[in-house]
């Protein structure tokens, strides 16, 4: 079936008589001549379509035009792209979605879709009706949450990343025209974003410094990770041939190494130091009296590290261990520093999963912060699905913190909360993790240290067991690791005394018959004799 359309050009106009619109009837239209009046009346054009397969009559009228050729080749032109579909029943689902889209197109005056580009998609499954960006983004989230594929907090994880970088760029892009290069604008605008936070920072206004207090630039990795989102929701809009190939996949960024730990040696404790004070100092000189005390403790988070991941010497975890000794959630601390649980993981450990008298803790569930509020879930990994060894001083500690439960819970009476967990709040309720890690800070602060991370304790657990000579494989086994690779690479630090025994080590493996000694000033031993200094040379 072809549809050739000429539209029937007609002439009328929004004359009313007695309420009712004279339409093609308007005496205005035409001159006294006969001849049309170019001032009054617009052209239109109707065509009846070939019915459904329900055979109910369609009919196409559009108005707004020129002049009566203007209809005629607009109406050519809707029939060659009605003719893209199958004909007959087959084709007539295609057919109406290429009407909507033309009716559309006309309604907002806009050109009308392109034959080849609707040709193309048709042939090749794809959707024929242009969606955007942000469209899609709203059904995938759906999609997501109605499916249930991914956790509820790492799609948070993609909705902060949409609503905080990338949304504002390509909500409005239609997908059949996102490029690589649109994709990298959301790049160079989170860099023009940095650089204004931390121009900011220097200002000497104190107001812009006080409008970016607490926020740190995107970086690296960050950007790392919502390209990583902005891949994965075109690759399902590949799937959905919304789109033929994912633009993100194309789009080039600094590697995002994880940073290296760094252990917390005394030169770095000196120089975190030094700058805590002279922050804390400037603080103080800008607080006006009618504001809230300032908050050392504050200060002292927001202080720059050597590195994001940092750890302590053993007598620096000692130090720790022994000022909170005493606290309701000692045995937690005790646990990740030693045994490297996640944080989510010690909060969501269930005394059903313990068995205390062979000495094992299998890691069966975690505990996550998902908007709000504290969900329940399977560990990060299939790998790390699995029972941790406990040492007889973790045993000690775990059978105490039992002892202190089963007392808080006879107090509590009827109102304890049975949740079965290990680590609870007074009333058996379960830990918020976010809480945890700031009581973990206070301690810390309390204790007059530097500050680490909470996951820190578990790259501590790491480099502890390693320094203690435990095999590589063993220390990944403890971590849960899916490879030795991730435990080497990201999750191990060398403490100076190992490195420095280490280093002793390797120099006592060469055989020397002199031996150089400290104190000298060319390097050389003295005891070694020095060759004659050639004769001087001879005048003339």
């Amino acid at each position: 079936m072809s549809y050739t359309l000429t539209g029937n050009p007609f002439r009328r106009c929004k004359c009313r008589q007695n309420g009712r619109e004279l339409g093609a009837k308007c005496p205005k239209l035409r001159r006294k001549n006969g001849s049309w009046n170019p001032s009054h009346g617009v052209w239109y054009g109707k065509e009846e379509l070939p019915p459904g397969p329900d055979g109910k009559r369609s009919y196409l009228k559009l108005g707004g035009f020129a002049s009566a050729d203007e209809v005629t080749a607009y109406f050519q032109a809707i029939g060659r792209l009605l003719d893209i579909p199958d004909p007959g029943p087959d084709g007539h689902q295609a057919r109406m979605e290429i009407l909507a889209m033309i009716k559309a197109a006309h309604r907002k005056k806009a050109p009308m879709p392109e034959y080849e580009e609707v040709q193309r998609k048709f042939r090749a499954g794809q959707p024929l009706q242009a969606m955007t960006f942000g469209e899609y983004w709203v059904q995938w989230v759906a999609r997501r949450r109605r499916l249930k594929d991914i956790r509820e907090s790492t799609l948070l994880g993609y909705i902060s990343h949409h609503d905080t970088h990338f949304g504002e760029v390509l909500d409005e892009v239609r997908l059949d025209r996102l490029f690589a290069p649109k994709v990298e604008e959301v790049f160079t605008r989170i860099d023009e974003k940095n650089a204004a936070l931390l121009a900011a920072r220097e200002s000497d206004d104190p107001q812009a410094r006080a409008s970016v207090r607490g926020k740190r630039p995107t970086g690296s990795s960050t950007k790392q990770r919502i390209k990583a989102t902005i891949r994965t929701v075109l690759a399902d809009a590949e799937r959905d041939h919304l789109v033929s190939f994912n633009a993100a996949t194309l789009v080039k960024l600094d590697t995002g190494e994880r940073p290296q730990a760094l252990v917390w040696t005394k030169p770095r404790v000196e120089a975190f130091t030094a700058e805590f004070e002279q922050r804390l100092a400037a603080e103080q000189a800008t607080k006006k009296k009618s504001q809230k005390p300032l908050e050392r403790f504050r200060v002292w988070l927001a202080t720059p590290r050597p590195s994001p991941v940092m750890v302590w010497t053993p007598a620096q975890l000692g130090a720790f261990l022994d000022h909170a000794v005493q606290d309701r959630l000692y045995a937690l601390y005790h646990l990740v520093a030693f045994r490297g649980l996640r944080r989510g993981e010690a909060c969501g450990a269930r005394w059903v999963d313990g068995e205390l008298e062979e000495g094992v803790l299998t890691v069966a569930k975690q505990l996550s912060n998902v908007g709000g509020r504290v969900e329940e879930g399977k560990p990060k990994s299939r790998a790390s699905e699995a029972a941790v060894a406990l040492d007889s001083g973790t045993l000690a500690v775990l059978r105490a913190h039992r002892r202190r439960q089963l007392a808080e819970k006879l107090a509590w009476g009827s109102s304890w909360k049975e949740t079965g967990r290990i680590f609870t709040q007074e009333d058996g309720s379960e830990l918020t993790p976010d809480w945890v890690s700031e009581h973990f800070w206070r301690l810390v602060f309390a204790a007059g240290l530097p500050p680490i991370r909470l996951h820190d304790l578990r790259h501590g657990a790491a480099t502890l067991s390693l320094a203690a000579g435990t095999d590589m494989k063993y220390v990944s086994a403890m971590l849960r690791h899916s490879s030795i690779g991730i435990t080497s690479d990201i999750y191990t630090a060398v403490l100076p005394d190992v490195a420095r025994a280490a280093a002793e080590a390797a120099v006592r493996l060469v055989p020397r018959k002199i031996m150089l000694k400290e104190g000298s000033e060319t390097g050389g031993p003295p005891s070694v004799p020095q060759p004659p200094l050639p004769p001087p040379a001879e005048a003339g």
